[in-house]
C-alpha cells in the first residue's frame, strides 16, 4: 500500500495512515472474545484507502464490518462491534478514549446550556469528586452493538441538527441518578445515587426512554403515558387538543378518551343542527398527534378508546382499513375497543347488542366502568325505551368485524373495562378507570377538562421502569430494587415539570407508578421453564408475587416517611383490598402456587400508614430499552435467537441472553403452537399486577387447514383472556412468512413513548 497516504483526524490535522493502529484497535476489542477474528473484520472491511481518508471514515466501516458478522455460530461479534462502536462514540464526545471528569464534564455541559444548571447548585464539586469514585466506564465494554446504537440514537445527550454527541453511558446513568435524588438529606443521597446508579449500570432496573434522553437536560417532562379523555363539548375537544400537542412534543405517547363524543346526527342545540359524529373530531385528534416528531427520539403516536356499544361503532372498527377513502378514514391512530361482561354474554347467548349515541342514554356511559350491575340495568331499560335512537346489531356480526380489522391491522386493541375497574387498585365509584393508553399497560383515573387551565380535569401520567428478571439471581433481591425503583421515580414525579394544569393535580393527588419487568423470555430459559406447556406457571405466580409485594412494601415505606398520596382514600387499598382479593379466581385452576410472603403484615401497614403511589406496577412492552440491557422485550418470547430490529437508525442484530448456553430452551414465538399457554401465563402476572399488560396474540395462518386464521380462533382466545382476568390485548401478530427474525420498531411505543 502507498505509505504517502495520509488521514485525516477528527481534529482537522492529517497524519499518515498506520494500519498497525487499526489493527490494535480491533485486537483490544477483540480480547476476551470466543470465536472472534481481527483477521475477518479486517478483511470483511474492504476500506478503500485514499489520501485525506477521515479517521471516523475507516473506524466507520469497520464496526459496520464486524456487526454484519454476528450470527448464531459467531454471537460474540456484538460485542467486539459494541466496543469499537463505544471507541468511536467516545471519541467524537471527548476527543479521546477516556473521559473526562465528571465535575470538569458537568460543568462544561452546564454552561452549554445542555445539562440542567441544578446539578451544580444542588451538588458540591467534593460530593461529584465522590460520584467519580463509583462511576465505573468500564460497564460501557458489556453493552452490545443494538444497545450501543440505540444509545447513540435515542438516549445521549446530542445536538440532533449537526449529529454532536456530548456524553457517554456512565455518565448518562450517574446523572440520571444525581438528579433523582437531589433533593434527598445530604446524609442520605449519595448512598442512593450509589445504589441507583449500580442497579441501573449493571441493567436490574431498565428505564424508559424519557428519562434516560431527558433527565439531566433543562428538559422536564419524563412520564412515559399520557391519559386524555375527552368530553362531549367543543371546548373540552380543543383542549384535549392543546394537551396532545403539548405531552407529544415532550415525548410522551398518548392514549385518548373519546368515547363520550356523540354520534353522527345526533341534535345539536336542541336540534337547531345536527352532529357531525365522531370522525371529523379523530381526524382533529390525529393532526395534533401527528403535529410533532419529538425531537428526533421518535414520532408522536396515540390510541382512542371506545365502546363496543357506540351507535358509531361499526364505522369505527374500520378506521384503519386501507380500503375506503380518506373522508372515512383515519388510519394514522391505533384503537382501543372497550367491552365488558355484558357484551360477551351476548356473543355466548347469539344475541343481539343494541348500539347507541352516549349522548342519548343519560348515565350508561359513566356506568359502564364504575358499577356493571347499573349498566345492565339501565342498557336493558334503554333498549326497551322506543323514543331513544339505536341499532341493534347480531353480537357475532359485532365482534366478528372487530376480530377482522384486528387480525388485518393488527392494531386494535381491547380493553374489558370491567376487569379494568373490579381488579384494580382505585374504588371505581370514587376513581373508575375509563381507557388505557398507547400500549394498553396503564390504567388509571381520568376526567375531561372543560378547558386547557381546567386543574379540575384530570390527566393521567404512568412514570415507568422495568426489572430485569434476567439479571436477578434470586427473588430475595427484589426487596431492594423495588425500594429504590420506587423511591427514584417517585422523586422524579416533583422533579418534572408539568405543561398542563389537570395533569400537575392529577399527579400529586395520585403519585402513580408502573414498574414491570425485561427479560422474561431469558429467565423462562434459564429455568428450564417454557410458555405453551404450563410449566412455567408456579414460577411466574412465585416471582410476580414477589414483584408486587416488594413494590407495594417499598410505597408503604416510602409514606411512613413521606405521607400517602393524597388521594389514597379513593383506593381500595386504603379498605384493605389487596390484588390478592380482587383477581378472577379462574387462576387458581391453572396454578396451585400458594402464597409466599406475609400479605396480611403488609395489609395491616397499608392500613395504618397508606401507600406513597396509588399504583406500583404495569407491564410494558419495553422494546427500546430491553435492547440496552441486551435482554429479551418484555414479557414476549423472541421471534429469533437473533432478532433483526430494523428501525430508523438501520438493521441491528441483537442475539438472545448466554445464547451458546440456553439456545435449545428458548421456545421461539413461532414455535409455541397456540395463545392458550402466553395467556394463562399473563393471567397469572394479572392476579398481581395492579395495572395491566400489554399482551399479543400471535397466529401462524400455515398451522390452520387453508392457511388462514379462522375468525373463530381469534374469538375464542379473546373469550380466553377475559375468563382469566386478562384487562387488555394489545397487538394482533400473523407470522406473514417475511424474515420471521425481523422485528420492525413501529413508530409509537417501540420507538420509546410506552416500550420503555
Amino acid at each position: 500500500m502507498n505509505n504517502n497516504l495520509f488521514v485525516s483526524k477528527r481534529n482537522g490535522k492529517k497524519e499518515p495512515i498506520d494500519l498497525e493502529k487499526i489493527h490494535k484497535v480491533i485486537a483490544w476489542a477483540a480480547e476476551g472474545l470466543d470465536n472472534v477474528s481481527v483477521s475477518q473484520v479486517e478483511l470483511k472491511s474492504h476500506i478503500q484507502f485514499y489520501d485525506g481518508i477521515k479517521t471516523s471514515d475507516i473506524h466507520e466501516t469497520i464496526i459496520k464490518s464486524a456487526a454484519d458478522l454476528i450470527s448464531e455460530e459467531t454471537p460474540d461479534y456484538q460485542y467486539l462491534s459494541a466496543r469499537l462502536a463505544v471507541f468511536h462514540l467516545r471519541k467524537k464526545a471527548y476527543g479521546q478514549f477516556e473521559p473526562p471528569k465528571l465535575f470538569d464534564h458537568v460543568v462544561r455541559m452546564v454552561e452549554s446550556g445542555k445539562y440542567d444548571q441544578h446539578l451544580l447548585t444542588d451538588y458540591t464539586q467534593a460530593e461529584f469528586e465522590q460520584m467519580e469514585q463509583i462511576l465505573d466506564h468500564s460497564r460501557d465494554l458489556n453493552f452490545s452493538y443494538a444497545a450501543v446504537k440505540q444509545l447513540e440514537g435515542k438516549y445521549l445527550v446530542q445536538n440532533r441538527v449537526s449529529g454532536e454527541i456530548y456524553e457517554s453511558a456512565q455518565f448518562l446513568y450517574i446523572l440520571v441518578a444525581a438528579c433523582l435524588f437531589a433533593k434527598y438529606s445530604k446524609e442520605s443521597r449519595l448512598d442512593y445515587v450509589k445504589g441507583f446508579y449500580n442497579a441501573i449500570s449493571t441493567f436490574k432496573i431498565s428505564l424508559p426512554t424519557p428519562i434516560m434522553a431527558g433527565v439531566r437536560t433543562p428538559t422536564r417532562q419524563f412520564s412515559s403515558c399520557v391519559l386524555i379523555e375527552c368530553d362531549d363539548s367543543l371546548d373540552s375537544i380543543n383542549a384535549t387538543s392543546s394537551a396532545i400537542v403539548k405531552y407529544v412534543s415532550q415525548r410522551a405517547g398518548i392514549g385518548v378518551n373519546a368515547g363520550r363524543i356523540r354520534a353522527l346526527g345526533s341534535a345539536i342545540r336542541n336540534g337547531e343542527a345536527f352532529h357531525t359524529g365522531c370522525i371529523p373530531f379523530y381526524k382533529h385528534f390525529q393532526t395534533a398527534v401527528k403535529s410533532c416528531s419529538q425531537g428526533g427520539v421518535r414520532g408522536g403516536a396515540a390510541t382512542l378508546f371506545y365502546p363496543l356499544w357506540h351507535l358509531e361503532v361499526e364505522s369505527l372498527l374500520v378506521l384503519k382499513n386501507n380500503r375506503g377513502v380518506e373522508e372515512n378514514r383515519v388510519r394514522h391512530l391505533d384503537y382501543g375497543v372497550q367491552f365488558n361482561k355484558l357484551m360477551y354474554q351476548r356473543l355466548i347467548k347469539g344475541d343481539f347488542i343494541t348500539l347507541f349515541s352516549p349522548s342519548d342514554v343519560p348515565g350508561l356511559y359513566d356506568a359502564f366502568f364504575a358499577d356493571q350491575d347499573k349498566f345492565e340495568q339501565l342498557y336493558v331499560q334503554y333498549e326497551a325505551d322506543d323514543s331513544i335512537r339505536k341499532k341493534r346489531i347480531k353480537a357475532i356480526e359485532l365482534f366478528t368485524l372487530f376480530a377482522q380489522e384486528r387480525a388485518s391491522t393488527g392494531r386494535i386493541y381491547l380493553q374489558n373495562v370491567d376487569h379494568c375497574n373490579t381488579h384494580s387498585p382505585f374504588d371505581p365509584k370514587q376513581a373508575p378507570i375509563r381507557q388505557s393508553n398507547l400500549c394498553l399497560e396503564i390504567a388509571l383515573p381520568t376526567k375531561p377538562m372543560k378547558d386547557i387551565n381546567d386543574a379540575d380535569g384530570e390527566i393521567a401520567l404512568c412514570t415507568l421502569s422495568a426489572f430485569n428478571l434476567g439479571a436477578i439471581d434470586s427473588l430475595d433481591e427484589l426487596e431492594g430494587l423495588a425500594d429504590l425503583a420506587v423511591r427514584a421515580l417517585d422523586s422524579l414525579l416533583d422533579y418534572q415539570d408539568y405543561p398542563v394544569p389537570a395533569a400537575l393535580s392529577a399527579t400529586m393527588a395520585r403519585r402513580t407508578l408502573g414498574i414491570g419487568v425485561i427479560n422474561y423470555a431469558y429467565y423462562l430459559a434459564k429455568n428450564g421453564k417454557f410458555y405453551s406447556n404450563g410449566s412455567a406457571n408456579n414460577l411466574t405466580h412465585r416471582t410476580f408475587e414477589a414483584i408486587q409485594f416488594y413494590l407495594l412494601k417499598a410505597s408503604n415505606e416510602l409514606a411512613k416517611e413521606k405521607g400517602a398520596c393524597p388521594k389514597f382514600n379513593e383506593t381500595r387499598l386504603s379498605q384493605g383490598i389487596l390484588p390478592i382479593d380482587t383477581y378472577k379466581k379462574e387462576i387458581d385452576n391453572i396454578t396451585g402456587e400458594p402464597l409466599h410472603l406475609d400479605w396480611e403484615l403488609l395489609r395491616d401497614n397499608i392500613k395504618k400508614h397508606g401507600v406513597r403511589n396509588s399504583t406500583v406496577s404495569a407491564l410494558m412492552p419495553s422494546e427500546t430499552s430491553s435492547q440496552i440491557s441486551n435482554a429479551t422485550n418484555g414479557i414476549e418470547p423472541p421471534r429469533g435467537l437473533i432478532s433483526i430490529k430494523a428501525s430508523k437508525d438501520g438493521v441491528l442484530k441483537q442475539v438472545v441472553p448466554e445464547y451458546e448456553r440456553l439456545k435449545d430452551s428458548y421456545e421461539l414465538l413461532w414455535n409455541i403452537p397456540n395463545n392458550q399457554g402466553y395467556l394463562e401465563l399473563v393471567g397469572i402476572m394479572q392476579k398481581f399486577i395492579d395495572q395491566t399488560i400489554s399482551a399479543n396474540t400471535n397466529y401462524d395462518p400455515n398451522k390452520f387447514e387453508g392457511g388462514k386464521v379462522p375468525i373463530k380462533q381469534i374469538l375464542k382466545d379473546i373469550l380466553t383472556a377475559y375468563k382469566l382476568g386478562i384487562k387488555t390485548m394489545y397487538y394482533h401478530n400473523t407470522r406473514d412468512g417475511a424474515d420471521d427474525q425481523i422485528e420492525l420498531e413501529d413508530d409509537d411505543c417501540a420507538g420509546g413513548a410506552c416500550k420503555i
